[in-house]
């Protein structure tokens, strides 16, 4: 197995007398979809918000490509490559999709642009927010506003604005929150589509989801991983069933 890109050591984080990140060690491997679950209160948004830096751990540290980015602010992680998508929508939605996605590649690199002059009309920006939102399978939606858009469609949207930075690391809190049937199954074979092209680490309740797409699975539980390893494994795990799973997902 090859050096994580992306690792927590003894990452401690307390809320009061709740220790939500109990002294836990987690890593990614470069490629893979990395699936954190658990129960509520498990620890896990937790986990994500302190590898994107919108939380600062009371202990342990945590690395990328080898650098300690304990203390990094959010955008500077962003400027090395970590990226993440939220529990809930957070697009503009006075703002077309195109606009949506420009601004954010915007807010990645810094360019600078007029204060008068659209967004989309930027070149620079427009360029890279197409490919995202094809990538995506929005390319018919470019110039429709956000607030007429569906909620998959919404959350296809701030995917998009997660991968026109093309991170390293792409973090994925609860991407098919609120989603029907039909929906997830859309959402399913986008992020099945990415799967190899970026490295991804996915907080998600969905046990269907999760078997489908990962190639390994962190349960955490009060802060802590009781299991780390393939789906299959998990799966067999007597610990993890009684934990978390129960019997639908019990092995054989």
């Amino acid at each position: 197995m090859s050096a994580p890109i992306l690792s927590t050591h003894g990452l401690t984080k307390r809320f009061g007398g709740l220790l939500a990140s109990d002294y836990l060690d987690f890593d990614v491997i470069t490629g893979e979809v990395h699936a954190v679950i658990g129960p509520n209160g498990a620890g896990k948004t937790t986990l994500i918000n302190q590898l994107i830096g919108e939380l600062v751990p009371d202990g342990g540290r945590i690395e990328f490509e080898g650098r300690d980015i304990t203390t990094l602010p959010s955008y500077r992680r962003s400027l090395l490559g970590l990226s993440r998508s939220y529990q809930i929508t957070s697009v503009f939605p006075d703002f077309t999709a195109l606009e949506n996605v420009s601004l954010a590649a915007q807010a990645h690199d810094g360019h600078s642009f007029g204060l008068w002059r659209p967004v989309s009309r930027e070149e620079r920006l427009a360029r890279p927010a197409r490919a995202a939102l094809e990538e995506v399978g929005l390319s018919t939606k470019n110039h429709t506003y956000a607030a007429e858009l569906a909620h998959g469609e919404h959350r296809q949207l701030e995917l998009a604005m997660a991968l026109v930075s093309r991170p390293k690391v792409l973090l994925l809190d609860e991407p098919m929150a609120g989603m029907g049937r039909l929906e997830s199954e859309s959402m399913i074979k986008l992020l099945a589509s990415l799967k190899r092209r970026y490295t991804i680490v996915l907080v998600e309740h969905d046990m269907d989801v999760v078997f489908a797409l990962a190639d390994r699975i962190s349960v955490l539980v009060y802060g802590k991983t009781i299991a780390c390893g393939s789906p299959s494994a998990i799966r067999a795990s007597i610990e993890v069933k009684r934990a978390y799973l129960g019997e639908r997902y019990a092995s054989g």
